[in-house]
């Protein structure tokens, strides 16, 4: 781009001196009271720094209003679009302080189920962490946005924002990837060739694309750099037509019947396993119930069945009652069930395990939980977190990570299990695709978050898997929304909150991997390269300017 282009632009002053000049100045050259005008100028300046935290703040909220369970995925871009006009031309600082009053107003509603049941200590504190992050992730786009192309840059630093808070602290926390918000989005497709962080950065790039789009055009209407501006909107929507191919739903292995099995919980909240037993029958009695409904021909035999995660609170392998309950359920259906079990091994930590029941065998492979909930089913740094809350408590003895994805041969297909929490993750999804499920199945349990939002986010999260790696994605949950997904996102069959149900349907069987499971963290690294270069070259620009200024 020539420099006549990119001053024209409003990226680069026509003297570098004044660019020196900003760079380096730090001291005024009169105290302010020598100026009459100074009072008036600071009221300005505070008003101008009010209106734009509020802004920020708004962002962040309409960015929470994209999410499920609302429709309203294009209200992403436009959040982002208001967010960059916050941002553009600030100092670092600056960019932090507003970057952090958009992820409160954004992850305080979002993750406000989080004190369901332990009320808003833990609630806050995580929001509030979180929104450090997108503080991070502001600070870093105020300071690429005096580039040339700066809205390039700066959704490769929101994504790079977001692979920070999906690996730290404790292993991360994902949940809100701009990506897990457009399940119903145009530029849903893109998730299939360059997984989540493709999906996060079009989505980003188009929202900063419009607002430098709408500036350039009010500055330069007639210049060739509004048109360049606006490719940044229509270069992430075509991307995304042209992928679209790439989704689909057709059998390629045939198809098989599935049953995914919500049994129901006694109670909300955290006294829901309080009647252990009490969860275990509901479900053994679905599935008995189910049976019936086979053999008076009211629904298609299934091929295999899938229970929730904590179907069974109690550990079938050391209590013989659960066992029988199970076995009796499993005899009764005929055909191989997935169990949500919780395992106490005699030493070591628990383990929150999915058990292959087959109806003549018995118990045979299992999968233990690779990625641990933090906080839930773990307590890191227990003393300290107690000072805050006694709810800690509740978790007496933590539960330990799985090793490996678990692909369970269900009559003949490759049935992925995938727990719940494991689908924030791209790494635990990939991983049980690439060993060979044909299938993804998500047991989860949302009992101790009651009517909230999060079953519909999670729902939606899970949608975006079906897409990213074209496979049926089976939800089986304890008290709902259970749901039976297609390779391309749509719903075909859900249940009501906290009702006992079952789903039972003929799903696709595929086995084609698409580019975002073959090709795994390879698009995240290389935008997070393209935020690292955007980032030296801020640098650079600064060390030149302060030369010239010296």
């Amino acid at each position: 781009m020539s420099s006549s282009v990119t001053r024209a632009a409003g990226n680069e002053p026509a003297d570098p001196s004044a660019e020196a000049r900003a760079e380096v100045a730090t001291e005024p050259a009169a105290p302010p009271s020598a100026h009459p005008a100074a009072p008036a100028a600071t009221a300005k300046r505070n008003g101008a720094w009010l209106v734009r935290a509020l802004c920020a703040a708004v962002a962040g909220v309409l960015l929470y209003l994209s999410f499920p369970p609302r429709p309203l995925w294009w209200l992403a871009p436009l959040a982002l679009a208001l967010l960059a006009g916050c941002l553009r031309g600030r100092r670092a600082r600056a960019g932090f302080g507003l970057g952090f009053l958009a992820g409160l107003g954004y992850l305080l509603p979002l993750l406000v189920w989080t004190g369901e049941e332990v009320g808003p200590v833990p609630w806050l504190a995580l929001a509030a962490l979180e929104a450090v992050f997108i503080g991070l992730t502001g600070l870093g786009i105020a300071l690429v946005s005096r580039l040339p192309a700066w809205p390039w840059f700066a959704a490769a630093v929101w994504v790079a924002g977001e692979a920070l808070r999906a690996r730290v602290p404790f292993g991360g926390f994902p949940w809100g990837k701009l990506a897990f918000g457009q399940a119903d989005g145009v530029f849903t497709p893109l998730v299939a060739l360059g997984g989540t962080p493709l999906l996060s950065f079009a989505v980003a790039l188009c929202g900063f694309g419009l607002y430098e789009a709408l500036r350039t055009a009010l500055d330069h209407p007639r210049r060739a750099t509004a048109a360049l501006a606006a490719l940044t909107v229509v270069a992430p929507i075509g991307a995304a037509l042209a992928a679209r191919p790439l989704v689909s739903d057709a059998a390629e292995d045939g198809t098989v019947v599935a049953a995914v099995i919500q049994g129901n919980v006694p109670r909300l909240g955290f006294d829901f396993n309080a009647q252990r037993r009490q969860v275990l029958d509901n479900h053994a009695k679905r599935t008995e119930q189910l049976a019936e409904d086979v053999k008076a021909g009211r629904v298609p035999k299934p091929d295999f069945v899938v229970w929730p995660e904590n179907s069974s609170d109690l550990d079938p392998y050391s209590q013989p009652d659960a066992y029988a309950v199970i076995d009796k359920a499993v005899k009764a259906i005929g055909v191989p069930v997935a169990i949500g079990a919780v395992v106490a091994p005699e030493t070591g930590p628990l383990r929150n395990t999915m058990i292959l029941w087959d109806p003549v065998k018995g118990p045979t492979e299992t999968y233990d939980k690779r990625k641990i909930q933090p906080f839930g089913e773990r307590i890191p740094m227990r003393s300290v977190v107690r000072l805050f809350s006694s709810d800690v408590d509740r978790v007496r003895r933590d539960f330990g990570p799985g090793k490996d994805p678990g692909v369970f041969d269900m009559a003949g297909s490759g049935i992925g299990m995938v727990t719940c929490f494991e689908a924030a993750f791209d790494d635990a999804v990939r991983s049980t695709v690439r060993d060979g499920a044909q299938v993804i199945a998500v047991p989860s349990n949302n009992a101790t978050f009651g009517r909230s939002q999060m079953t519909y986010q999670q729902l939606a999260m899970d949608r975006i898997r079906a897409v990213e790696h074209s496979r049926t994605v089976l939800v089986p949950v304890t008290s709902g929304v259970s749901a039976v997904i297609r390779p391309d996102g749509t719903i075909v069959r859900q249940t009501e909150m906290f009702t006992a149900d079952a789903l039972v349907t003929e799903i696709p069987l595929r086995s084609t991997e698409t580019p975002a499971t073959r090709l795994g963290p390879l698009p995240e690294y290389a935008l997070l390269v393209l935020a690292a270069a955007g980032f030296g070259w801020t640098l650079t620009r600064r060390i030149r300017a302060r030369r010239a200024a010296a």
